[in-house]
């Protein structure tokens, strides 16, 4: 089998599920992590015979919608791989910003709390981009501190696990600069409207919220801030798109400053931070 061959494989697999320019980026990523080449390299290595370990179970599993990240056991954020396995939400490129977002910002030393940190992708990023930051990360799913505690040692960074409730007091984790979160934020009511390869896979605790309460989060870990963030410190959030203005009124009741909505490139209101 050529590396060609390969893709057009994957591609037939997954095609009627995703659409073409998608098919092509999975096939692409599977061939990649598979054989070792960059995506770069793929143009010159159409040609070449390779061979794929367990490959006719790879797209036999991906052809049922289930996650090339969960597939091949890897998913890629800030140029950095991270482990991720069922029962961890995969991180997702549009969270990429909020990291730049609180980077932008952050200096060398800061305390910073991730909150509900999943596969840790925030807190190891931040971790790697704040020089001497100390770094703390908490979620109340053992199966994420498992694959997050994982990714912490691979990238040998400054983080700290802990076990803690977004829903409960985390004062006792002491003060910090910054807080920040990607907690549940979708409308249950979305369900209907996602993809399979979402709903049928991924933690439904780590997306999805009630819909007569979608802030439930976002107002204890505010709440929470209001204790453990140092004067002047900043909350950090991304967000549901269609909720930004209730973020603002929220955060603004609590006595949060300075409130900020962020768009992302795709010009939806994605993120928020505010001021203690």
């Amino acid at each position: 089998m050529t590396v060609r061959e390969a893709i057009q494989i994957v591609e037939r697999a997954v095609g009627p599920l995703y659409g073409a320019p998608e098919a092509t980026a999975i096939a692409r990523q599977v061939v990649c992590r598979s054989c070792g080449y960059s995506f770069s390299q793929l143009v010159v290595h159409y040609d070449d015979s390779i061979e794929i370990a367990d490959f006719n179970t790879i797209v036999n599993q991906l052809s049922v919608a289930r996650p090339v990240q969960y597939v091949l056991g890897k998913a890629e954020f800030c140029d950095l791989d991270f482990a991720v396995r069922e029962g961890v939400l995969i991180p997702r490129p549009e969270t990429e910003e909020l990291v730049g977002l609180v980077a932008g910002v952050a200096t060398k030393g800061m305390r910073i709390l991730d909150v509900g940190t999943g596969s840790g992708a925030i807190a190891v990023a931040l971790a790697k981009r704040v020089a001497g930051a100390e770094v703390v990360a908490v979620d109340i799913s053992d199966a994420a501190l498992e694959v997050a505690a994982e990714n912490v040692a691979h990238h040998g960074v400054n983080v700290t696990i802990v076990k803690a409730d977004a829903l409960g007091d985390m004062s006792h984790l002491g003060e910090f600069d910054i807080i920040v979160s990607n907690p549940p934020y979708i409308p249950q009511s979305d369900i209907a409207n996602m993809h399979a390869n979402v709903v049928d896979y991924e933690p439904h605790t780590a997306l999805f919220v009630a819909d007569n309460d979608p802030l439930v989060f976002y107002r204890s870990i505010a709440q929470n801030g209001l204790k453990m963030l140092r004067s002047g410190g900043r909350l950090f959030f991304e967000i549901y798109e269609h909720f930004a203005g209730q973020m603002v009124q929220m955060l603004e009741s609590l006595g949060y400053r300075d409130t900020v909505v962020v768009k992302d490139v795709f010009g939806k209101e994605r993120m928020v931070w505010s001021r203690r």
